[in-house]
């Protein structure tokens, strides 16, 4: 009888148990996306852009922390097809995360799903195409990742939120495909024609109520161009930066260099009529700017002239302006332990590897190097041949930790091994005369430091080893350098690319390889069964 009792009492037990594990799995997002060409004009020309459902720019992700966002994407391009998303981590997920060395294509006429989570991540990011030059031409989108109602957030809830995607554009291009063309052919691109607001030229409005704040997801969705960005009559607090909460200092514009985001609080305080959103490229001539408006409700009183002013060539100001961008330490992030729980200043670096991009000619033709080695992307995905130890696809000997002054570029494909959970220092050394953007995929990482001229050791004495911000791209500003500390936490095959698109599609980036071991599905998920293969890669039987 006891016996029964008890059994009845376990099962009760276990039945509850099995509703909460139910409950307490994270939500899941389904999106189908179906990615074509159509006509569009954002300057008055007509050119051929890629949509998404239609949509230029795509639609937006509007997730909250550790969902599962599961896209199926229909590719009726011509042309094998990625997206993938900047600034998500892709926790053990390294196959998720749509680049070439870590996925093949999507063939024409075809479609593949993406599983992946926005696991421990809040903040403002994007997506794009990784393949060819095809995000010069739309495909790109919004990811937004809230907070959970659970955990505190370090500033008055705005009222409501607006994103905006800067973009530049190329009119003088039908197409991307004449745009990867003259790239082929060993030329630059030129200065883009404009800046788009959310694809659009000088026409885009966004209403408020006067007394009410609003937060502002800014991302520079561009591919070759920094921006500064303003609001007319109005400061801007900012609030995160790529999934990190900042000090919330006042700015009456900030720059936003190509592939960085940032979020800003605006409180419309100002006499009721509409006011000038403002961006504008910096370090270009001429200088290129766009409009958008911040309309007060139930106003009919018309923008005035003159637009804010904003720094053009100034480079000082703007190492200045980054330096101020730091972590606040006591606020929470996606989980409920404060940011400056980690101490990234007391661990010890177990390896520094130093990359400097050069531009150079290779067979009579334009490319870009990192440390001497122009990428050239295997036809097998580094990530399927390093599983399946398929030999002839790169070697962990190609690429250096330090420049090699006077060596003559060549082409390779790079590939840095790293143990899982190395911490590592990473200079970005900047020898050329412009702007420079670095994007790491699979991590974010603090940026200990700018500084101008070359880097030496000595300059670890100068680093921000408290407050330092954690983001996913940095600048490096000409003739100049930038160092990051992170921690390879993260099981797989991460790119670290060019953000500056024409650099990347000739040759300025690499691959990390974070490996130990040993499997285990607690770093890093099997192929997926749906994975797709190509090249040598060829599916298991």
């Amino acid at each position: 009888m006891k016996g029964a009792i008890f059994l009845q009492i376990l099962i009760g037990i276990l039945a509850c148990l099995s509703v909460f594990w139910v409950n307490a799995e994270d939500p899941y997002r389904y999106y189908t996306w179906t990615v074509t060409y159509g006509t569009i004009s954002p300057l008055g020309v007509p050119q051929q852009g890629i949509l998404i459902n239609g949509q230029f720019p795509g639609p937006a992700i509007e997730a909250v922390t550790n969902d599962n966002i599961i896209v199926n994407l229909i590719n009726k391009l011509d042309e094998p097809f990625l997206i993938t998303w900047n600034g998500v981590k892709q926790r053990r997920t390294t196959w998720q995360d749509g680049v070439l060395g870590t996925n093949c294509p999507i063939p024409p006429n075809s479609n593949w799903t993406y599983k992946f989570q926005m696991k421990d991540q809040i903040g403002t990011f994007n997506y794009f195409p990784s393949t060819k030059v095809h995000r010069a031409f739309g495909g790109f989108g919004a990811i937004n990742i809230a907070q959970r109602s659970v955990i505190s957030v370090p500033y008055h809830i705005p009222d409501a939120e607006f994103t905006l995607l800067v973009s530049d554009w190329f009119k003088n291009f039908s197409s991307h495909k004449a745009l990867q063309k003259r790239l082929d052919d060993g030329y630059s691109v030129p200065v883009p024609d404009a800046l788009l607001i959310n694809g659009h030229h000088n026409s885009v409005s966004f209403t408020g109520q006067k007394g009410k704040t609003y937060q502002f997801r800014v991302s520079n969705v561009g591919i070759a161009t920094s921006i500064n960005f303003r609001i007319q009559g109005h400061t801007l607090t900012l609030v995160e930066v790529e999934g990190a909460h900042c000090l919330q200092e006042s700015y009456e514009s900030i720059d936003i260099h190509v592939g960085q985001s940032v979020a800003v609080v605006v409180a419309m305080h100002g006499p009721p009529k509409d006011y000038y959103i403002v961006a504008s490229t910096r370090f270009t001539k001429p200088i290129l700017t766009t409009t958008a408006i911040l309309h007060y409700d139930g106003s009919n009183a018309p923008p005035s002239l003159p637009l804010p002013i904003a720094p053009t060539y100034h480079i000082h100001w703007s190492m200045k302006q980054a330096r101020t961008i730091r972590t606040n330490l006591t606020a929470n992030a996606a989980r409920p332990n404060p940011q400056g729980s980690f101490h990234y200043g007391t661990i010890k670096v177990v390896r520094t590897i130093v990359l400097a991009n050069s531009a150079t000619k290779i067979n009579n033709k334009l490319r870009y190097a990192v440390n001497g080695i122009s990428y050239v992307n295997p036809t097998t995905p580094l990530k399927l041949a390093d599983w399946f130890n398929i030999p002839g696809v790169f070697d962990l000997n190609t690429i250096k930790d330090t420049p090699t002054p006077g060596a003559p570029a060549k082409l390779g494909a790079s590939v840095i091994p790293t143990t899982l959970h190395d911490y590592v220092e990473i200079v970005f050394q900047n020898n050329e005369t412009s702007v420079q953007s670095w994007h790491l995929d699979g991590s974010s990482f603090y940026v200990v430091g700018y500084g101008s001229g070359t880097w030496t050791a000595d300059i670890r004495k100068r680093y921000n080893l408290n407050d330092a911000i954690t983001r996913h791209t940095v600048q490096v500003y000409p003739q100049s350098w930038s160092a990051i500390y992170i921690s390879l936490d993260n099981k797989g095959m991460w790119n670290l690319r060019s953000a500056i698109w024409e650099r990347r599609y000739l040759g300025q980036e690499l691959y990390l390889r974070v490996s130990n071991d040993k499997r285990s599905l607690f770093t890093e998920t099997d192929v997926p069964p749906n994975a797709l293969f190509c090249g040598k890669a060829k599916r298991p039987q």
